[in-house]
């Protein structure tokens, strides 16, 4: 029989967590595995943007068009069909009967802050030792003048499509936009992508310049450094003009500007959490205003990554818990950008280390001169790590599988491998990986083979 969860069967408990995303799951989770009496209120369904809206069904999508790039005859209802199979598959892992297995107690409903140390949730005040604000966030919607009187998909709607664009306009130049546009170009629509920056701006642009090529091969229809002064028309005839006079038409549009903190509605002025721009304020171990309260993933100010959730929510279960403390550390965490190439970063880009220091060190190693890259076919790409003095401040991968290759170089960041410990790993070959190697030599080559060293080992030659 399934279990009332319409309002919590205690009125205290250790630790209550409000909201059910990657943040959530891993914090409720792992504390009442540790013995915490644990309450988990989530307002609509386990899993979070990353399992319905966002992560899993834009790596299915995304897969679905590498199919329809290559031959497979995947169009908008393969693609839909993968990506439901996808959620499906995965949804168990996020469902209330696995937490409540674990021994959390699951509330569907909505929390609000009654005072510092108390919430309402459905109809009953609840008070708890600590709590854990977890509540995610919502797409960016942009000031643009007529876009409220159009219909608009944002990456929490795209998924839920119906039928194949005929002509997708896509507002955004960043993660969501180029991932989306690529995607939808393989499939079979015309897209258009407007950026108010360069695209993906945040990262190497020598990187970006070969995403970008790619985009364009695909067919996507590129607009760079502009801003959308007004959208009009009707369902699906959406016109755009930017602010230059020009305009771009299309049978849909999809707003992909980002994301923004969800964090009204949940009393956090009758808490005394403080906010921000950003979204709610956290010290550094992840401690709002209220020090019984913590926050982490999207609605906390801070990185926007289901990877950065669960690592706020393993660094949480340790200061919320215990009295030992640990700090929140951002400067190691990866990122993926998964378009066909994929672009992978940790740690500093070259343009932001140089910006920080004056003699830094780049080595770079183009995937055509990989073998494994070669025998594929593909060679598109380059790794490149930044370097000052023995300490690697980033790593920069774009091509083939570049997320899968940069855990190796999260260590090397995290100061727990240094640049000769990537110089003397022994990779499997052939390996896209070797690349990493191949860069992080190449100091070490040009002291090895100096002249020097040649007139050295001339000299142990006349030993006998």
């Amino acid at each position: 029989m399934t279990p009332d969860r319409s309002r919590p069967r205690a009125t205290h408990y250790d630790l209550v967590v409000i909201g059910a995303g990657a943040g959530g799951l891993v914090t409720s989770g792992g504390a009442a595995q540790l013995g915490a009496r644990v309450l988990l209120i989530e307002q609509h369904r386990l899993g979070g943007e990353c399992l319905w809206t966002g992560c899993v069904p834009s790596k299915a999508v995304i897969h679905a068009a590498q199919l329809a790039r290559n031959g497979g005859g995947q169009r908008w209802a393969e693609a839909r069909a993968n990506l439901d199979q996808a959620i499906t598959t995965i949804e168990p892992h996020d469902s209330p009967e696995r937490f409540e297995d674990f021994g959390v107690e699951v509330v569907i409903g909505r929390a609000s802050f009654t005072g510092p140390d108390a919430i309402e949730i459905g109809g009953q005040r609840v008070t708890a030792r600590r709590f854990v604000i977890a509540t995610g966030s919502d797409p960016a919607i942009p000031p643009i003048n007529g876009l409220g009187e159009l219909p608009f998909f944002t990456n929490d709607t795209i998924f839920d499509l119906d039928e194949q664009p005929e002509h997708l306009l896509i507002i955004g130049g960043g993660v969501i936009g180029c991932e989306l546009s690529q995607s939808f170009a393989r499939l079979g629509s015309l897209v258009t992508l407007i950026s108010n920056s360069a695209l993906l701006p945040r990262e190497d642009p020598e990187a970006v310049a070969v995403v970008r090529a790619q985009l364009i091969a695909d067919g996507v229809t590129i607009i760079e450094n502009a801003e959308v002064a007004s959208a009009g028309g009707e369902p699906g005839a959406i016109r755009l003009t930017l602010a230059d006079g020009r305009t771009a038409e299309g049978s849909h549009l999809l707003i992909g500007t980002g994301r923004a903190p969800r964090i009204t509605g949940y009393g956090l002025e009758a808490a005394g959490v403080e906010t921000g721009k950003g979204g709610i304020v956290t010290d550094a171990w992840l401690r709002t205003s209220n020090k019984r309260i913590y926050a982490i993933g999207d609605c906390r100010d801070g990185p926007r990554l289901t990877h950065a959730a669960d690592q706020d929510a393993r660094t949480v279960i340790q200061n919320a818990l215990f009295p030992f403390r640990k700090r929140k550390d951002y400067s190691a965490l990866p990122a993926a950008v998964f378009t066909d190439p994929e672009l992978a970063q940790v740690g500093l880009t070259e343009p932001a280390a140089r910006a920080l220091h004056s003699d830094i060190k780049v080595f770079r190693q183009d995937f055509d001169h990989n073998d494994r890259s070669v025998t594929e076919a593909d060679m598109r790409g380059f790794v490149k790590i930044i370097v000052l003095g023995k300490r690697v401040l980033g790593v920069t991968i774009v091509g083939a599988h570049a997320g899968e290759l940069l855990a190796l170089a999260s260590f090397a960041v995290s100061g727990k491998l240094g640049l000769s410990d990537l110089a003397n790993q022994t990779f499997a070959y052939p390996t896209l990986a070797e690349a990493l190697r191949q860069a992080a030599e190449q100091p070490g080559q040009a002291a090895l083979f100096s002249p020097f060293m040649r007139k050295l080992t001339a000299l142990f030659q006349r030993l006998p």
